[in-house]
């Protein structure tokens, strides 16, 4: 066949493009155990940021973060219908967002504002231990804003309460605007705020303008400045989480577990 004929440069066109991806596959197929570890060291950071035990922008290599959690951390894998142990199912490796994807590991959510719209059978929960003992709760979280579904995960004390920190480490809000769910500032004024009020019903709101001190607001956020659909969304988010479709009956196995009512 001439090299200057069509069969030719299609054929030779073809072998380039399968050359190609086998290429890419192949690399696809090395680079994933490496990438499902970047996965888990980026998870185990996040944990450790809203649990206080790293500061934002501290430097810690791979080695250090993963000694660092596995002395201070420990994840569990809870039923979240029930808010009991999960049965047969192992922390390690545990991908919640993946489960909350699949219709074998997941249901569909009741409709909320939050969008959420699948909710995993299982949810994967961490304890910040203190002498061996649960000092702090971590839960993830995820809600819709402006643009994007947010994730984070949100800090309460063991009196299943009392925020101690927030994070959220994925989400595509405007930058300056529903993006300043990443600024610290606005993250320090949840610490000491609460999740519940008297009669056990989540109350803590994201509202317009200042919210105050804890001790005189307790219930309400500062406002995300020009971002109020990312602000609700953030409301809307806690709402749904610690309501009775979320950890609400997790949070009540574990305060009566804690010898609480």
């Amino acid at each position: 066949m001439a090299r200057d004929s069509t069969g030719y440069t299609v054929g030779f066109a073809a072998l380039v493009c399968v050359i190609c991806g086998i290429g890419v596959a192949g690399a696809a197929v090395a680079l994933k155990p490496r990438q499902e570890e970047n996965k888990i060291l980026d998870q185990q950071k996040q944990v450790l940021y809203v649990a206080g035990l790293l500061k934002p922008g501290q430097e810690a290599s791979p080695a250090e973060v993963k000694a660092l959690f596995e002395k201070n951390i420990r994840p569990e894998v809870i039923d979240l219908k029930t808010g009991t142990p999960a049965k047969g199912v192992e922390a390690k490796g545990f991908d919640q967002q993946r489960a909350a994807k699949d219709p074998a590991t997941s249901t569909p959510a009741p409709e909320n504002p939050a969008k959420v719209f699948r909710l995993p059978n299982n949810a994967l929960v961490y304890h910040v231990l203190k002498d061996g003992k649960t000092d702090m709760l971590i839960l993830p979280i995820q809600g819709y804003g402006l643009w994007s579904v947010m994730y984070g995960y949100l800090a309460l004390d063991d009196d299943t309460t009392t925020v101690e920190g927030i994070t959220f480490y994925q989400h595509g809000e405007t930058p300056g605007l529903g993006g300043e769910v990443d600024n610290p500032k606005w993250k320090a004024g949840w610490e000491g705020r609460k999740i519940y009020d008297d009669q056990g019903k989540v109350a803590l709101t994201v509202i317009k303008g200042q919210a105050g001190p804890p001790q005189a607001a307790p219930h309400r956020i500062d406002g995300l400045s020009g971002a109020t659909i990312t602000s609700n969304g953030v409301t809307n988010t806690i709402q749904f989480w610690f309501g009775p479709n979320g950890f609400g009956p997790y949070l009540k196995q574990f305060s009566q577990s804690q010898g609480r009512s």
